[in-house]
């Protein structure tokens, strides 16, 4: 199929590009690091990039104290709210040029540090941020930028993407560069300790996600599908530990590492269908991305196993599954059991066929899925999605 086609011919361009990893800090108080962290790349003066619960929440306040005892004056820019539009991205960058910052410090989950990495690549290209979305059109190194994640989720912290919305036309755009991979990952579990159970939740699935699509691409090799198998069994075993205890240090560390190592996997690699449709959904409803994940992932799951998918059969047996079918319905009890929905709210019937077209459409000719989707297959996946308390048109 033309779609097979276009993906099997962009893959030898796309392994020449190298993408590089982070230096990665982890553990609890790795936070009281980033002084350090700034001097050793020469960061005298970052911009930190967050929003404003975290600040209102003080998360912030061990990074402040460590850069004023180190005396690096910093810029604070907290204006960043989730699915970062173009202008938010533009009124960063006009105080990173105003303030004469040299590096980034994003604080935040994955809205906050996708910001943040658009944020660099509009300053280091001198190009608005309209321009940048698509595959390489970075091109060249950014400033400094230091991911400290405060969700186990994104891995936004380790990839080549960024994610932007444009709101005029209600779609998520994606900038995709090796350039945009931070220089430094911060990953301190003691920072998740008091997130929210809905939030970790939905950003373990998106970890989950992230690791289960990483494995099932047609560009997956040994080293990611190690990454993809080592990420989904810390999440099997650690993501209902810290659903049932927020507070489990040891299971949220173990968790930032999942989303860590699925990042890493997923970033070369791309994504699926499961990516695809939880995109449009977030972008026409502003629904929370994990959560359009979680929601859609074990449909699309099936939609392969009916097709015998023999990837997603080898992944369960990696995973110590007899079947597919044994993996799918774990994950449907996990996903029960941290209480994340089995219908859309948001979803209308009226909806289905342009979000079904928009997500085949962003999939077709990029995303190398292991079996392809017509519109009308996405169509019976987003009907079963509806709530069925709600009466369809």
């Amino acid at each position: 199929m033309i779609h097979q086609l276009l993906v099997s011919i962009k893959e030898p361009f796309l392994k020449l590009v190298p993408v590089s990893e982070p230096e990665c800090i982890i553990g609890a108080g790795s936070v009281g690091k980033l002084a350090d962290t700034c001097q050793r790349y020469n960061v005298t003066k970052p911009l930190i990039v967050t929003d404003q619960i975290i600040h209102k929440l003080g998360l912030l306040d061990s990074s402040f104290t460590s850069l004023s005892q180190a005396k690096i004056p910093y810029s604070l820019y907290d204006d960043v709210e989730q699915d970062p539009d173009y202008q938010t991205v533009r009124h960063g960058v006009e105080q990173y040029k105003s303030n004469q910052c040299d590096g980034i410090v994003a604080f935040g989950g994955g809205s906050v540090i996708d910001c943040a990495k658009a944020i660099g690549a509009s300053v280091k290209t001198n190009k608005d941020i309209s321009r940048l979305p698509g595959l390489l059109k970075v091109l060249r190194r950014l400033m400094p930028i230091i991911a400290i994640p405060t969700t186990a989720g994104t891995g936004s912290e380790c990839t080549v993407a960024a994610v932007v919305s444009d709101k005029e036309k209600q779609i998520k755009q994606s900038i995709t560069d090796p350039f945009l991979v931070p220089k430094v990952a911060i990953i301190d579990p003691a920072i998740t300790l008091g997130l929210p159970l809905q939030i970790t939740a939905e950003t373990g699935i998106d970890a989950l996600t992230h690791a289960i699509e990483s494995y099932l691409s047609s560009y997956s090799n040994t080293y990611t599908q190690g990454l993809s198998i080592s990420a989904i069994k810390l999440i099997f075993k650690h993501m209902p530990n810290v659903f049932a205890n927020g507070h489990d240090i040891v299971s949220r560390e173990k968790m930032a590492l999942a989303s860590y190592q699925a990042g890493l996997a997923f970033t070369r690699t791309y994504i699926g269908y499961v990516h695809a449709i939880a995109h449009q959904l977030g972008a026409l409803y502003h629904v929370p991305h994990g959560r359009a994940n979680a929601i859609v992932l074990t449909h699309v799951l099936r939609f392969y196993q009916e097709r015998s998918n023999p990837k997603l059969l080898s992944m369960s047996k990696k995973l110590g599954f007899d079947s597919s079918e044994s993996l799918i319905s774990t994950i449907d009890e996990l996903l029960e059991q941290i209480e994340i929905p089995k219908q859309l709210k948001e979803l209308e019937d009226k909806d289905i066929s342009k979000i079904a077209t928009a997500a085949i459409k962003e999939a077709f000719g990029d995303y190398p899925v292991p079996e392809v989707m017509t519109t009308k297959d996405c169509e019976r996946i987003l009907t079963k999605l509806l709530n069925t308390n709600t009466p369809t048109n």
